[in-house]
């Protein structure tokens, strides 16, 4: 039996003692939920590296109502690939519509266009620059129109969602959508061209989330079969046009759930590339259900004759894909909280082996993992998180990854040498729609105190430097 230790906080004259967690009976939870990209919900992301810096535009998930809804459109952006930060949304008009899916972001004639599906409709958005601010490429920013209206991407198809667009060596674009659908698309980069295909693929299932992309001379288009824990990907490729004729590999699914690696219903993402030989491949992970996904990304490899291989999936990640100079991190001894949510049972919707528990001990916020989480109780009208960094040092620098960051939060941030008189030392009082929420501190404290005071309680992530 470890031992227990007791710190005691005073707040209004009230002494509240917290169990220090991390020094109970008994084995820690794990982490069933690896590395994630992002410490967030996100599901059909599109990634893409501009001027080195990569880019990650996705659907927010984690909003309560399944597909009745979404979080409001943000790009998550990172130097490294592994530490990743937004900033307010780089849609505003679409905020508060049904966002899902967008597309990478596609320079052509001097803007950016992006092709998200909003209110179940794709539409074709233009900015200037990839972070936006976008707004619609035609007429004003109103998201509830029938197809023939002018605003739309131009496609009479009622299963016209999950835009993916791709523009080939001679500068001629091309748009992929649901069920296997393909047209050429103008210069304007709005207009299709009324003659559309539907590829043939030896998978028939309903399919989905569409990925296109050119490697030495051949095209691969990937298509999502199945959906839930039961989610895959398949892909046919051509020599010739991204409009065929197409080859279909033997071996032709690119992803599928493993058992083994505890990775369910691998479904909607993206495939990005660094240089020619290093390609990525970026899925969701459908082991919590509904639209409570998150992402990850492994590497995508080719043999000789240019056939995919299986990807292996994992909920590792790949680490850093550039180098970038950094704060050092401090070392957290151990935290402990206001309390700790009870665990949650996770229920499979098709496949029963897909049984999860997810636990939000306070451990998980300092594990680097993006994947786990802490949540206070339900009923928990403090939610405060302590880092104890061991001894009294320097600390610089405090940055706090909130769960559900794309509603906005406010928080405290305090800091103490003893654990027992604190001072502020960061925070603010207004809700601010970003991740990570950052402090710059330049003073000794040994432990940090974050008491979230608006927003939904919780931590992803707690780095401080």
């Amino acid at each position: 039996m470890r031992k227990k230790q007791l710190s005691l906080w005073l707040s209004g004259g009230l002494a509240v003692v917290a169990l220090l967690s991390g020094f109970t009976d008994g084995p820690q939870p794990k982490n069933i939920f690896g590395h994630a990209l992002v410490p967030d919900m996100i599901a059909d992301a599109s990634i893409q590296e501009i001027d080195g810096v990569f880019y990650c535009y996705a659907t927010t998930d984690g909003y309560g109502q399944g597909l009745k809804t979404s979080g409001p459109p943000v790009v998550w952006k990172s130097e490294d690939f592994v530490h990743w930060s937004f900033n307010g949304t780089y849609f505003p008009s679409a905020a508060k519509e049904k966002y899902w899916a967008p597309s990478k972001a596609i320079a052509a004639n001097g803007k950016y266009y992006i092709y998200p599906t909003i209110n179940g409709y794709m539409y074709p958005a233009v900015a200037e620059s990839p972070d936006g601010p976008f707004r619609l490429a035609r007429g004003e920013d109103r998201f509830h129109k029938p197809y023939t209206s002018s605003t739309l991407l131009q496609v009479k198809d009622p299963y016209g969602i999950d835009a993916e667009v791709f523009v080939d060596d001679d500068g001629q674009a091309y748009v992929f959508w649901g069920r296997r659908h393909v047209g050429r698309l103008a210069s304007d980069m709005m207009t299709v061209d009324s003659v559309n295909r539907v590829l043939t693929t030896p998978h028939k299932q309903y399919s989905e989330g569409p990925i296109f992309f050119k490697r030495k001379g051949i095209y691969y288009y990937l298509y999502t079969i199945g959906g839930s824990e039961a989610y895959q990907y398949a892909y046919i490729m051509s020599r010739v046009s991204p409009l065929g004729p197409y080859e279909f590999p033997e071996n032709d699914i690119i992803s599928t759930t493993s058992y083994a690696r505890g990775v369910f219903g691998p479904g909607h993402g993206c495939v990005f590339n660094t240089d020619e030989d290093h390609y990525y491949f970026a899925f969701l992970e459908y082991g919590r259900g509904s639209t409570n996904r998150q992402t990850y990304v492994n590497r995508m490899e080719f043999n000789e004759d240019g056939t995919i291989r299986p990807v292996e999936v994992t909920l590792d990640g790949v680490g850093a894909l550039r180098k970038v100079k950094r704060r050092k991190s401090l070392e957290i001894d151990s935290v402990y909280a206001s309390s700790v949510a009870e665990p949650m049972f996770i229920r499979p919707t098709a496949d029963s082996t897909c049984r999860r528990t997810e636990h939000f001990v306070p451990e998980f916020a300092v594990d680097g993992a993006n994947g786990s989480r802490w949540m206070p109780a339900a009923d928990d009208k403090e939610s405060w998180l302590v880092a104890d960094l061991g001894k009294v040092r320097k600390v610089r620098r405090s940055e706090v990854y909130f769960v559900r960051p794309t509603a906005g939060h406010a928080y405290q941030l305090e800091g103490s040498a003893d654990g027992v008189t604190w001072q502020p030392c960061g925070g603010h009082t207004d809700v601010r729609m970003q991740s990570p929420h950052t402090d710059d501190i330049g003073k000794r404290f040994r432990y940090l105190r974050v008491r979230i005071t608006e927003g939904i309680a919780g931590v992803w992530e707690w780095n401080i430097y």
